[in-house]
């Protein structure tokens, strides 16, 4: 009698927890990233100009990405951009230089480690339209991190590094933080995904992204 009982109310807690995560229903735009990053207007200065994308730049690609790597809620796609906001100086850099001479195969706005840009790359040889084959990715590997990491950094693959990373790379439980868009949940991003430590700065950019609230 009891569970008769309590068959509505466990049916109400079942659609309340099951109910889907928002999409975010506008793509991301140039002047989205340029209100959160005044720097990507232009790559004037750049210390490494022919790295240095701009906002007009990087908005379609990035956009791209989070339809490729099922990215559809806002909260995960803030935390994409803040990281590669974060790690690649504004879009300035996509290799490792600091400290100098940095470390050869690691980069992409994500700044992988040569050993994902590896798994990035081994991924993208299954998408038929990446341009990047099992014979292209072989040689690249006999050549060394440097040489695969140049198949991976195109505008297109550099600036969908981080929406790879998250869908693949991440657990269950991480994406469902990012999709909340939370502090919590990019915290646990940040720890235990990407594997490193959850600094101000860090916290700082990415705030001023999920601030937003949308594109």
């Amino acid at each position: 009698m009891l569970a008769t009982d309590l068959t509505p109310l466990l049916a109400l807690v079942a659609v309340v927890t099951a109910r889907p995560i928002p999409r975010s229903t506008k793509a991301i735009c140039p002047q989205n990233l340029i209100t959160i990053a005044p720097d990507t207007t232009s790559c004037e200065g750049a210390e490494y100009p022919e790295e240095c994308r701009t906002a007009a730049i990087a908005a379609p690609n990035i956009a791209k990405s989070f339809e490729q790597f099922n990215l559809h809620s806002f909260g995960a796609q803030a935390a994409a951009v803040a990281i590669q906001l974060f790690e690649s100086g504004d879009f300035r850099y996509n290799k490792n230089h600091f400290p100098a001479p940095g470390r050869p195969g690691q980069g992409t706005r994500n700044m992988q480690s040569p050993a994902f840009n590896e798994k990035y790359a081994e991924y993208l040889t299954s998408v038929s339209d990446s341009g990047i084959g099992r014979a292209q990715l072989d040689a690249a590997r006999a050549e060394g991190p440097t040489a695969v990491l140049e198949l991976v950094n195109t505008d297109q693959w550099s600036f969908a590094s981080a929406a790879w990373f998250i869908d693949i790379q991440c657990s269950d439980a991480v994406k469902q933080g990012l999709d909340a868009g939370t502090q919590e949940g990019f915290s646990n991003y940040i720890t235990e995904c990407v594997g490193t430590t959850l600094t101000e700065d860090r916290t700082a950019g990415w705030q001023k992204v999920i601030a937003m609230g949308k594109w």
